[in-house]
């Protein structure tokens, strides 16, 4: 039998407070936050805006056809990045590990194009049908900006002129304060990893190399000045196969297997009744790209339990 590790949302043991998805059996929260809204159903439906890059297939269509089914998707900002935007990130990933550690990072990234990636896609290709077709896709009245940047003068005019409820940054650029305050309630993120232990980049693939499964989940968190530090609203996990499936994967499954969940915490949010998480006195970290190294022995580990 394939090795699976079974999560509940991705909620580590021992929190004071957890945001569980309604077919996990507990309550769910009924604390107003500091911006509580009193929304009478019927009266105002939820508006959303999806900010997201042109080549990312499940969150330019899956994920716009799911904001369409939940709310009234009122524009998408479609990011095609510049070469030096991405220079920009490569001098920040030598500056967190050195050059000698970056050879590490490269040659993931060359075992990943070669090894994994034609795989992953038709996996993304399949999950992006069979969601569309759940979903239905989205309508071509729905404004769409082709930027470089999620800060530029006119992603800035268009998100003020579509004027979301809560917009989701699915993005790799960190939002300026005077984009990301835009909406009248939230700029909201599903990250990739449980904050504040796994911050930045690659959560999942980091909690998986440090054998640190409780961890292995996504995170909705309201964006704020810092980095992946704003108010925690759910963890979210999923059934995963160490051995037969990638990082890439596991990262998507625990966004794409919890939509009904994560819908229904988004409309608290939007409603005012969702109560942030306490993760005072947890530890944070920041962590960067994967390294061949950690994904190699994250895999051999993963073989070996399964043959014990």
């Amino acid at each position: 039998m394939t090795e699976k590790r079974k999560r509940l949302n991705g909620i580590p043991p021992g929190y004071r407070e957890t945001a569980r998805s309604p077919e996990s059996g507990s309550p769910r929260e009924r604390v107003p936050d500091a911006r509580k809204r009193r929304v009478s159903k019927g009266t105002s439906r939820l508006k959303t805006l999806l900010i997201c890059h042109k080549d990312e297939l499940l969150n330019r269509e899956a994920l716009a056809a799911w904001l369409c089914s939940l709310s009234d998707l009122v524009g998408i900002v479609e990011l095609s990045e510049l070469p030096a935007r991405k220079k920009k990130r490569i001098q920040r990933e030598v500056e967190r590990v050195g050059y000698l550690r970056f050879l590490d990072v490269l040659a993931f990234r060359l075992f990943y194009k070669l090894r994994l990636r034609a795989g992953d896609r038709a996996w993304e290709q399949d999950l992006s049908r069979r969601l569309v077709a759940r979903y239905g896709a989205v309508p071509e009245s729905v404004p769409i900006l082709r930027t470089a940047s999620p800060n530029s003068k006119e992603a800035e005019q268009f998100i003020r002129e579509a004027a979301p409820d809560i917009m989701i940054a699915r993005c790799k650029s960190l939002l300026a304060e005077r984009v990301f305050t835009l909406p009248s309630v939230a700029t909201l993120v599903m990250h990739p990893g449980i904050c504040p232990e796994y911050r930045n980049a690659h959560g999942c693939f980091w909690a998986l190399a440090n054998e640190d499964s409780e961890r292995v989940g996504m995170t909705l968190l309201k964006i704020d000045k810092g980095v992946d530090t704003g108010p925690v609203y759910g963890y979210f996990g999923c059934d995963y196969d160490e051995i037969g499936e990638s990082h890439i994967v596991i990262q998507n499954r625990v966004l794409f297997d919890n939509l009904d969940a994560i819908g229904q915490k988004i409309k608290e949010i939007f409603e005012g009744t969702a109560t942030p998480v306490d993760t005072t006195g947890r530890k944070s970290a920041m962590w960067g790209q994967p390294w061949l190294t950690r994904y190699l022995k994250w895999k051999r580990r993963a073989r070996r339990k399964k043959q014990a």
